[in-house]
């Protein structure tokens, strides 16, 4: 395993200040990290928690964290970027895991709120903040709020005005930013860099989001594409898988990029 960089995480850090905002290809093993890695202008990396949930035959949230750890380990040592860590919610203790995160050589990391109560949930981006602390490390927290994914029915501005508020909240507890996943339009995406801050919102990108250029004109620090990379991959697979069972062939242009 690694040991941790303060550098890496100081470079972090700056990529969620430059003037473009931080593109993020999600990976979720060592094969993944390294083609995206190798990919022009790949400035850092992010892992995947659903997918590496996928990958070992669980559900979203439920790889047991030794197995997350391991994986995320794997991946910081097998590339030079800095690499930001899915862990979840920080599972039942955010900043030991936090510290094993940053043992493993993560400079950086998502963690949900699950709408838990607000102080709960800032006590949590707070403790994530003093783990980095504790270990020298200028840990780049991307607080994730799910008001969004966890609305429901809810009148949609106040679950704007929620995460806003919570956006907030984690800001000021010591988050680098904060992440609000959702199939979000301009709109939305422009009031909550407007209540939050500009370059201070991360958001995901799914099928029906805005493009990263508009995304870059509304402000937005970083995108990513948590699970999608990974179904991307596994649709080419199950293409493939058809047509080479029907007699069919290989792919031209196929890459031994393993």
């Amino acid at each position: 395993m690694t040991l941790p960089d303060p550098d890496k995480a100081a470079e972090l850090l700056r990529l969620h200040t430059d003037p473009e905002p931080l593109v993020l290809v999600n990976v979720w093993d060592v094969v993944s990290a390294r083609v995206v890695a190798d990919q022009p202008g790949c400035r850092a990396l992010a892992t995947a928690g659903h997918s590496i949930a996928s990958s070992f035959g669980f559900p979203d949230g439920q790889v047991p964290l030794d197995a997350m750890i391991d994986v995320v380990g794997r991946i910081a040592a097998a590339v030079d970027l800095p690499v930001s860590a899915d862990l979840d919610d920080g599972r039942e203790d955010p900043g030991e895991t936090t510290r094993r995160a940053i043992g493993a050589g993560a400079v950086g990391a998502n963690v949900e709120d699950r709408m838990r109560p607000l102080p709960e949930a800032v006590a949590r981006v707070e403790a994530v903040v003093r783990a980095g602390e504790a270990e020298g490390v200028p840990f780049v927290l991307n607080a994730r709020t799910d008001a969004f994914l966890r609305a429901g029915e809810r009148d949609r501005e106040e679950v704007l005005a929620d995460a806003v508020e919570r956006g907030r909240a984690f800001l000021d507890a010591g988050a680098a930013c904060v992440f609000v996943p959702g199939l979000l339009d301009e709109a939305t995406v422009g009031r909550l860099v407007e209540g939050i801050g500009e370059r201070r919102v991360s958001v995901i990108a799914v099928p029906g989001s805005p493009a990263v250029a508009r995304l870059a004109e509304l402000g937005v620090a970083r995108i990513s594409y948590g699970p999608w990379t990974q179904r991307v991959a596994l649709t080419a697979l199950a293409q493939t898988a058809a047509d080479l069972l029907r007699g069919g062939a290989l792919p031209e242009g196929t890459r031994p990029l393993d």
